[in-house]
């Protein structure tokens, strides 16, 4: 075999060892660094669960800089983050069908948007280190306010709290708060039901106009 094919050889198989050893091994290494985390609520027929990676601040600054303004966030580190709810649900007032979605921020330094996207992605930024999300399959976008908060959280944090009627799920980082509320599809009367009653009510007033007219014609005999 020629030399120099030898060597083409040897080279190709050393980029393809390269690549494989790098995509097996760099899950391992980045998840030591930004920890798996898996957020649940159960209660009331509404089931939520979110499953993200968790980094650390490490006296970086935050929002602004390695999180850019105005740019989108897989809200985590890794993989996308995922949310998923077992029915339908109100989320800041809009509609939100049962199923799992991956979840994205835009932060800006006075509001957040949120994108609930039907797509699920093999890794949470491309080649070119920018966001997987395909805007084509945005579920939902909305806009919640920015919390400024006095002290400092260390690593990134998703929660579930109990607010009243809601239940608020909270994206918590270095000063920054960002409170979402949810709340259960209420399931509306059907037109069935409706129209269900409706017939018993006319049922009702044919049988006291007949209970009536019968008693007036015994009066006038």
């Amino acid at each position: 075999m020629n030399s120099k094919l030898k060597t083409g050889l040897s080279i190709a198989g050393g980029l393809i060892v390269t690549v494989l050893l790098t995509i097996l091994v760099m899950p391992y290494t980045t998840k030591a660094h930004s920890p798996e985390g898996l957020v649940t609520f159960q209660q009331n027929g509404i089931g939520l669960e979110v499953a993200y990676n968790r980094p650390y601040k490490k006296e970086r600054q935050i929002f602004g800089k390695l999180v850019p303004y105005n740019e989108v966030w897989r809200t985590g580190a890794n993989e996308a983050t995922t949310f998923e709810t077992t029915s339908d649900i109100l989320v800041d007032g809009s509609l939100l069908k049962a199923g799992k979605y991956t979840l994205w921020t835009i932060p800006m330094e006075n509001s957040w948007k949120v994108i609930f996207n039907e797509q699920m992605y093999p890794w949470g930024i491309d080649m070119d280190k920018k966001a997987y999300r395909d805007a084509q399959f945005d579920a939902l976008v909305l806009e919640r306010p920015v919390n400024k908060l006095a002290e400092v959280t260390e690593q990134f944090t998703i929660s579930f709290e109990e607010a009243g009627d809601f239940i608020s799920m909270e994206l918590v980082w270095d000063q920054v708060r960002i409170e979402i509320p949810i709340k259960k599809e209420e399931t509306p009367v059907s037109a069935s039901t409706n129209t269900l009653i409706s017939e018993q009510n006319y049922s009702s007033s044919s049988i006291r106009f007949n209970v009536t007219s019968m008693l007036s014609l015994v009066a006038l005999e």
